[in-house]
């Protein structure tokens, strides 16, 4: 008998136990939603071990007395739990989830279109001929073309950072972004044919004879590598996140490769290899460019949020340079040797949805 009394009282000791802790979990929370009057009732409730209710009587009116040991127990813990519960959620109902202001990273990916447009080339050949170490003629072609590129699709991932804040006490809010995404989309076209008009004179009779002619590549591909994005904003809080509408510059690594050019020359009626064995060129470098972007946040705690951004980018037209010397033995009319010169001029524009995971750092207010 002395043993179930013994174990009884650890019973409900345990039980008072797990109520007071509970209680004291969500004391902090009480006092924000209800003040001190509900958390102090709940606080007493959890400590009383007499059932004395003249706490309860002096905070909610006059309450009947339990003298029945059982239904006291059971009614005070349910009323314990009851309180707890609906407070507690009631707090984190109210409980604000964005913060007001704070920095930011995240890590995700992007799902691009890429459109490389038209690209304008311009292909120089110069060129010398010479019979028995003797020079005869001297030549040149020019010619502008066009090469219609290509769009792309390709998935990225991405980085970024950012800041945000609101103004004062209202639910509008200002910030910026910065991002990065390795794009890497190349863009192809083969065969490509740019047309040369050109003369050559014999020095001989220095007689200066036209031809037509063309620059041939076995391909033309245009790469975009690397983007970057600083982006101001403005937003407007909601319950759980917040939406934003911005823009800003950007910076675009982008590449040029020209493989296997030859240079030809319709001679006499005869098509000929004026440049030799194909050469290859290539060119690379950083544009900038611009950028408007529209997206929203999710809030899965105050430290932890989704960022999905729909951004438009385009980038300034770049130009890239080329140059090179070549020596022919193979030609029929006599060893040539001469250079090769020329440019691409382009410009891409990027859409693209991206989705990150972020991790903020909210700052006191």
């Amino acid at each position: 008998m002395k043993a179930d009394v013994i174990s009884s009282t650890r019973m409900h000791c345990v039980v008072d136990s797990w109520v007071f802790n509970t209680l004291l979990a969500c004391n902090r929370l009480l006092i924000t939603v209800a003040g001190n009057k509900f958390s102090r009732y709940a606080g007493a409730l959890a400590h009383d071990e007499c059932g004395d209710m003249d706490l309860v009587a002096t905070t909610f009116g006059n309450v009947a007395p339990m003298r029945s040991r059982v239904l006291w127990f059971f009614s005070r813990h349910f009323i314990v739990m009851l309180f707890g519960l609906v407070f507690c959620i009631s707090a984190l109902a109210q409980e604000r989830v964005v913060p007001r202001s704070g920095f930011s990273i995240g890590l995700g990916g992007s799902y691009n279109s890429s459109n490389f447009g038209t690209q304008d080339v311009v292909a120089i050949g110069t060129s010398q001929v010479f019979q028995n170490g003797t020079l005869v003629s001297t030549g040149i072609a020019a010619g502008p073309g066009t090469v219609d590129m290509p769009s792309e699709l390709q998935f990225a991932p991405s980085i970024q950072a950012g800041y945000f804040r609101h103004f004062g006490n209202d639910s509008w809010l200002w910030g910026a972004k910065l991002s990065y995404s390795y794009l890497d989309t190349p863009s192809t076209v083969e065969n490509v044919v740019v047309p040369q008009f050109g003369s050559f004179t014999d020095l001989a009779t220095n007689k200066t004879t036209p031809f037509i002619g063309a620059a041939v590549a076995r391909s033309y591909q245009t790469r975009l590598k690397h983007q970057l994005e600083l982006m101001p904003f403005i937003g407007h809080s909601l319950e759980k996140g917040f939406v934003y509408l911005g823009g800003g510059p950007t910076g675009s690594n982008t590449q040029t490769n020209i493989k296997s050019l030859v240079g030809f020359a319709d001679l006499n009626g005869v098509p000929t290899d004026v440049s030799g064995p194909p050469q290859n060129f290539t060119g690379s470098g950083w544009v900038v460019g611009g950028a408007g972007t529209v997206g929203g946040t999710y809030f899965l705690s105050h430290s932890w949020f989704l960022d999905i951004a729909y951004t438009y980018a385009r980038t300034e037209d770049q130009t890239f340079n080329y140059f090179s010397s070549f020596t022919n033995t193979q030609n029929p009319f006599g060893t040539t040797s001469g250079t090769l010169t020329g440019s691409s001029t382009g410009k891409v524009s990027t859409q693209g949805v991206t989705v990150t995971i972020n991790m903020a750092f909210p700052r006191r207010p």
